[in-house]
C-alpha cells in the first residue's frame, strides 16, 4: 500500500479529481493550504505599501492506493496538474504500513 501526497494548484483540484475518477480512484483527502517551493512567491502593492507574498496557495491531495493503483494516481495527478509552469507541484509516494476502518476494524482496506 502507498501514500500518495500531491501538492498542486488550486484551480487544477477539479481536472485532477476528475483525471483520478476515470482511473476509478475514488478515495481522497483535501486540504487547502499555503507554501512556497521554487516559485519562492512575488512581490505586489497593496494600497501603495509593497508586499512580499512567499507563501502562495496550494492544494495538498492525500490518496491511499494499493500497489496496482500507484502508477495509475501519479500519472493522472501528473497529467492533469500540468500547466508547463513553474509552481505545478509535487507528488510524493510513501510506503503505507497499515489502514484499517475504524467502524470495523477491517484493516487493509485499500
Amino acid at each position: 500500500m502507498k501514500l500518495i501526497i500531491a501538492y498542486i494548484r488550486p484551480e487544477k483540484l477539479n481536472d485532477v479529481k476528475q483525471a483520478l475518477y476515470a482511473k476509478e480512484i475514488y478515495s481522497m483527502s483535501v486540504t487547502n493550504i499555503l507554501g512556497s517551493g521554487r516559485q519562492k512567491g512575488f512581490t505586489e502593492t497593496y494600497r501603495g505599501v509593497q508586499m512580499e507574498v512567499n507563501l502562495l496557495k496550494k492544494v495538498r491531495l492525500e490518496i491511499g492506493v494499493n500497489d496496482d493503483f500507484e502508477d495509475k494516481a501519479i500519472g493522472a495527478i501528473r497529467s492533469a496538474g500540468a500547466t508547463g509552469k513553474e509552481g505545478d507541484g509535487v507528488v510524493f509516494v510513501v510506503e503505507l504500513a497499515k489502514a484499517l476502518r475504524i467502524r470495523t476494524g477491517e484493516d487493509g482496506i485499500l
